[in-house]
């Protein structure tokens, strides 16, 4: 029950927080005379000429409701035109985006944040590797483990001290990971001998100790990753989503590389086309994770190979491009695709172990 509690919540979150930044296209009842509850302009329609509010502003449970209901499930509409059209001709939803026509569909961004929610709400609510759900007996023989694995690299690095005072050079980078590694030694020490290990091991999970460098931002997330993998693997599931808007920057300066110098695609154009994709692959990861869950494993491939063309297909279509051009670009992001999830990864790590 607490896990579709969460389902709801994050997926309602979602829903809700994408509404906020989409503007609503819906009719409004028929307004009566008088001037408009927000900015006192007279009104002359079903919706405010000045500021654009609704005329007619419901003050019932049951309206309250049904905007909720509207707000996860309907978008005003426009989730039933843009999803279709996203799977089957992306490059003319971009495309018509892109070119102002925007009133029938779901922007790019409220479409992304719809998806990352739900996306996160439902592995969440799968299950998997997380904290809260591990036997006390694993967590505690992750932080024994823990231990042992920082013994050797405190050890270590007490002979690099050593040799650094020896050839009087400078110790103090190696005396920050010594104090780092000695403090981790400490917390895995205390979920090992804790009454309840899980406890202690999510305060030590919202211990946030984060170095001044991105060095030894990286470095310490690797130790306490190592000291106690079931903690690194709870924080991802419980932050990967709130950080998941990396991936947009991370992928525009690889799209650009692909139309170099172009005068006809600007950056806009490459923001619209990433938002809208990662979207939709994301919308794929969670068909092909539900499959697999239901023990449908053989049809996972089909959500794998429609991936790489539909992203043939939002190429050509949004960019203009003949056979040949979008060919070897969707090969060239095939590979962009794989370095970005790369470079999300290692910072997921290094922000949420740091």
């Amino acid at each position: 029950m607490s896990d579709m509690s969460e389902l709801a919540g994050d997926a309602a979150s979602g829903a809700l927080l994408a509404g906020a930044v989409e503007p609503a296209t819906g009719h409004a009842r028929p307004a009566n005379a008088g001037n408009c509850a927000n900015c006192a302009a007279p009104l002359t329609g079903d919706y405010c000429a000045q500021c654009g509010q609704k005329a007619h502003l419901h003050r019932t449970i049951g309206g309250f409701l049904h905007d909720l209901v509207h707000g996860v499930l309907h978008f005003d509409g426009k989730l039933w035109r843009t999803l279709p059209l996203l799977a089957r001709r992306p490059g003319q939803l971009t495309r018509d985006y892109i070119d102002g026509k925007r009133a029938r569909y779901i922007s790019p961004v409220a479409l992304f944040l719809f998806t990352v929610f739900v996306s996160f709400a439902l592995f969440n609510a799968a299950g998997g590797t997380h904290l809260r759900t591990m036997a006390p007996e694993r967590v505690a023989a992750d932080a024994e483990a823990g231990v042992a694995s920082l013994e050797r690299e405190i050890a270590t690095l007490e002979r690099q001290r050593n040799a650094a005072v020896a050839q009087a050079a400078s110790t103090a980078k190696i005396e920050a990971d010594l104090a780092e590694a000695r403090a981790d030694r400490h917390a895995m020490r205390r979920i090992a001998a804790s009454e309840d290990p899980v406890a202690a091991a999510l305060d030590f999970a919202g211990d946030q100790s984060a170095s001044g460098s991105l060095y030894g931002m990286v470095s310490n997330a690797w130790r306490k990753a190592k000291a106690n993998p079931g903690l690194l693997i709870y924080k991802l599931q419980t932050n990967a989503y709130k950080f998941s808007w990396l991936l947009i920057p991370l992928s525009l300066p690889f799209m650009w590389a692909l139309f170099p110098f172009s005068r006809r695609f600007r950056m806009y154009d490459h923001l619209v086309f990433v938002t809208y994709s990662i979207a939709f692959m994301t919308m794929l990861v969670v068909a092909a994770s539900l499959l697999y869950a239901a023990g449908l494993s053989a049809l996972v491939a089909i959500p794998a190979l429609y991936a790489p063309f539909h992203l043939y297909r939002h190429l050509r279509g949004a960019y203009g491009l003949t056979r040949a051009g979008a060919l070897w670009r969707t090969a060239a992001l095939l590979a962009v695709i794989v370095a970005v999830l790369v470079l999300f990864g290692l910072a997921m790590v290094a922000l949420v172990m740091s």
